[in-house]
């Protein structure tokens, strides 16, 4: 019997974000569809919500405060770093073990022509981008190798049927608008949907406003918003597959997004999408067809293009339509099935 590949995703994030859920669905669908031909390692954080996540599957646990820890007895054949530190991380521990690893970069801003990141990036035997914007960007470096596009996926978690009926009978008689998202305004434009909201209030007195998630900004966005009360702030909730089951719509007023992954849950529970048109979300929401796209910072557009679809049952039957086509192209063991090729790749060079 061949011996297993051996790979090691690293991811040094204190929290658990988009990058983070991407990394679960990445190690559970490549041990889905490689069992038995594939050992996995994953360095992260003592404290990291990921060791819960992965904690049904074969993975081994390697906890690493930072990227001078965890190095030694691993032995992998390949090291994925699915995160900024953790590309420091596998950096590092190719000059130490010289171990070939690619590194994944999620966030739409273009890569600062430094020394470290020469290094790091230059030293990568891939680089993936999970958008064309993202793709665009790596191209006009001169110290990049090989650069691959990998798209997010979306996670197509199954709903629980009781906790949706008690989240509708909850909202019973009241459209719901949701968004999910870090708190983090100059990056998710939650003060954009709350102006809207501002407005629903007395256009849409029955609309509410379902936020989840938690961030920098929680406190300062829920200050400004307490005389709002069609908005509903919900926190972090592990269970989003749920609450989209139960959303009419669902807004995404983003100032920058690599992608946009939670855009690919929510079409995958059937709800049709306002977003910005930015970064690599076009590359999920094609205007009129999976989704309505409108400017970023823009309330008056948002605010038009919200009323437009509540109003508009067919409309939204046709994105619903279109979005379920789209998503053909994100599908999970799609992404599995990319990495594998390049681990292997990575692991004969």
């Amino acid at each position: 019997m061949a011996t297993p590949l051996h790979v090691c995703h690293v991811n040094l994030a204190r929290g658990f974000r988009g990058g983070e859920r991407q990394t679960v669905i990445l190690i559970e669908q490549l041990a889905h569809r490689y069992s038995g031909a594939l050992r996995q390692t994953l360095v992260c954080r003592p404290d990291s919500p990921l060791i819960d996540q992965v904690r049904h599957l074969d993975v081994t646990i390697v906890e690493a405060r930072n990227a001078l820890t965890g190095h030694f007895g691993i032995g992998a054949d390949a090291v994925h770093a699915h995160e900024a530190k953790a590309v420091h991380w596998a950096y590092l521990h190719k000059r130490l073990t010289g171990t070939p690893y690619l590194l994944t970069r999620r966030v739409p801003q273009p890569v600062k022509d430094k020394w470290f990141n020469r290094r790091t990036y230059g030293s990568a035997a891939y680089t993936v981008a999970i958008s064309s914007v993202i793709e665009q960007h790596l191209e006009a470096l001169a110290f990049t190798r090989r650069i691959a596009r990998v798209p997010s996926v979306f996670s197509h978690r199954p709903s629980d049927l009781e906790r949706v009926a008690e989240l509708k009978a909850r909202f019973e008689g009241h459209p719901v608008i949701g968004h999910i998202g870090a708190l983090v305004d100059r990056h998710k434009g939650q003060r954009v949907l709350l102006e809207v909201a501002r407005r629903f209030q007395a256009s849409h007195p029955d609309v509410r406003f379902l936020l989840l998630g938690d961030g920098e900004d929680a406190e300062a966005l829920h200050r400004e918003s307490r005389e709002l009360t069609n908005v509903i702030w919900e926190g972090f909730q592990p269970d989003v597959e749920n609450y989209l089951d139960a959303m009419t719509l669902f807004a995404f007023p983003s100032r920058n997004e690599g992608l946009g992954s939670t855009l690919l849950d929510a079409m995958d529970h059937d709800v049709p999408i306002v977003a910005s048109r930015v970064d690599g979300i076009p590359d999920i929401i094609i205007d009129q067809r999976s989704g309505l796209l409108v400017p970023p910072d823009d309330a008056d557009a948002l605010e038009h293009a919200l009323d437009r679809l509540l109003g508009a049952p067919a409309l939204a039957e046709e994105l619903k339509d279109g979005a379920r086509e789209k998503l053909v192209q994100f599908s999970p063991h799609a992404m599995a099935d990319a990495y594998h090729a390049l681990y292997v790749d990575m692991a004969e060079q």
